[in-house]
């Protein structure tokens, strides 16, 4: 994997914008001018990330938008930045979505304006760091300091339990970064002192070096995913942070522990994906299954949509261990389609639980007949959660369940249980929202400033879900290449083999 250097410098770019903006946001005067500021440095840094998408040649697997600079030459750390089709996928998402968490806080978070927008801002740079480093000192500077904005949202701005929520997120985000950071200095000291990433993958580590090497990078990812069974943290944070606060870790967080599997554990240590892969479908399929029923349970809106993120990331995570090209795809394209449904109906209950400061189902009963715009916008975002055809969630799903059935057909076909639970679990909500009572006559229906902040999810529930080819194409070369190098593993393994007996 080559990394082509750039001139333009575009990865900093869209990295440090949002860190400028935090810096202005500290001298800017008077609450609504910050909230415009904070919402004109996203909306730029979105339109800038559209080079980055026009620019990308799909056509290769090696690492474009390049910056490499000595940073630390005593211990051979540099300022290493460079996307492929499988991290600008993310960054697009990224950067498409902050905008939209400004506006969706514009009148939600009352006290403390600058500050939030700032740990907004800096979130946005941390998250598209991690994304696109390619030095490991660097990927993991910006994994931990994601950590301190986000247990901020959740502990200034979050509910009446949001101490314990912030808390508990911090302190296993954290236990699983002191894993990766273990596996890291393994790396460095087997890498003759390099971080650069590329390097590290397709080395002839023992077999005993990557188990253990796969293990603490599994571990720390299987946090952040989150998957069961050390997933708890997730629900608190969810139901504790503020709209966009949820909205950022359904849309972008969650998704930095699939990109590490991606990222690290298939193509650096091969043989132990490999080995351990069989047991990691089944606890992705115990996730998707736990995520449905106890969603399936919940009065709580939020909560159910959150116990619904661990259903659906259990099915990404399937995706990914199936070790096919179909199902890695899917996995991929499901990253997107995730962030963008479950992002859109945290926004929508944030803004309910504005009018009415109620999260509870029975509460919100019968809006079919006084909320029509709101109804619309929620049905939509619901079908799509549960895989409705022509949705993009249905693209995801179905590509993941074909690559599953592929590779282990117990599997996938216990894993469609799930599928069945999302709709069981959704056409529950949308029978209480929707028909369940004679409406709320008292709450208003969504405003345009509303209805805007929610028309771009509406638009790529459809877009994705009819014509994915520009989504899926972008992404085919990486994808290949990743599982060559995994295939190259699984064949020396056969020579061994053949060798020994």
């Amino acid at each position: 994997m080559e990394l082509l250097i750039s001139d333009g410098h575009l990865l900093s770019w869209l990295i440090f914008i949002p860190l400028i903006g935090a810096g202005l946001l500290m001298v800017v005067p008077g609450e609504e001018n910050q909230r415009r500021v904070a919402l004109v440095v996203t909306v730029f840094n979105a339109i800038l990330s559209f080079k980055l998408w026009n620019n990308f040649d799909a056509t290769t697997a090696n690492l474009q938008f390049g910056e490499k600079m000595a940073w630390i030459p005593t211990l051979n750390i540099n300022y290493t930045l460079g996307v492929d089709g499988i991290s600008i996928l993310l960054i697009m998402l990224t950067t498409l979505v902050m905008p939209l968490c400004v506006l969706g806080s514009w009148t939600y978070i009352g006290k403390r304006i600058r500050e939030f927008f700032v740990c907004l801002l800096v979130m946005e740079m941390a998250m598209i760091g991690v994304f696109a480093a390619m030095d490991f000192v660097l990927f993991y500077i910006f994994w931990e300091l994601m950590l301190i904005p986000m247990y901020l949202l959740i502990a200034i701005w979050g509910g009446d339990q949001k101490k314990y929520a912030s808390i508990k997120f911090f302190l296993y985000t954290l236990a699983g970064s002191v894993l990766m950071l273990a596996a890291i200095i393994a790396l460095w000291l087997q890498n003759n002192y390099s971080f650069y990433i590329p390097d590290m993958m397709g080395q002839p580590y023992s077999s005993l070096f990557q188990t253990l090497v796969f293990l603490a990078f599994f571990l720390a990812f299987a946090i952040k995913v989150p998957m069961f069974p050390v997933h708890t943290w997730l629900p608190a944070a969810h139901v504790q942070a503020p709209a966009a606060g949820s909205v950022i870790l359904a849309s972008v967080l969650l998704k930095m522990g699939t990109y590490g599997f991606l990222r690290f554990c298939l193509p650096i240590t091969p043989e132990a994906t490999l080995m351990l892969a069989p047991y990691i479908l089944w606890l992705a399929v115990a996730g998707v299954l736990y995520g449905g029923f106890t969603a399936l349970a919940q009065s709580d809106m939020k909560k159910l949509i959150a116990y619904s993120s661990v259903g659906h990331m259990g099915f990404v995570v399937l995706g990914i261990f199936v070790l096919n090209q179909t199902g890695l795809e899917g996995s991929l394209i499901q990253m997107v389609n995730h962030g963008v449904t479950t992002g859109a109906l945290f926004l929508m209950i944030g803004m309910i639980y504005e009018r009415s400061h109620s999260r509870e189902m029975k509460d919100h009963s019968g809006m079919a007949y006084t909320h029509p715009i709101f109804v619309t916008f929620f049905t939509i975002f619901a079908m799509s959660s549960l895989g409705f055809p022509a949705t993009n969630s249905f693209i995801g799903e179905f590509l993941i369940l074909a690559g599953a059935f592929a590779d282990n057909k117990i599997v996938a076909g216990v894993s469609i249980i799930g599928a069945v639970l999302a709709a069981a679990y959704m056409l529950r909500l949308l029978q209480y929202v929707l028909f369940k009572g004679e409406g709320r006559s008292d709450l208003s229906d969504l405003n345009f400033r509303e209805i805007v902040t929610l028309t771009p999810f509406f638009v790529f529930v459809f877009w994705i879900g009819l014509a994915p080819e520009p989504f899926m194409n972008v992404m085919h070369t990486s994808v290949a290449y990743l599982l060559q190098q995994v295939d190259a593993a699984q064949a020396g393994q056969a020579v061994a083999n053949l060798v020994v007996h």
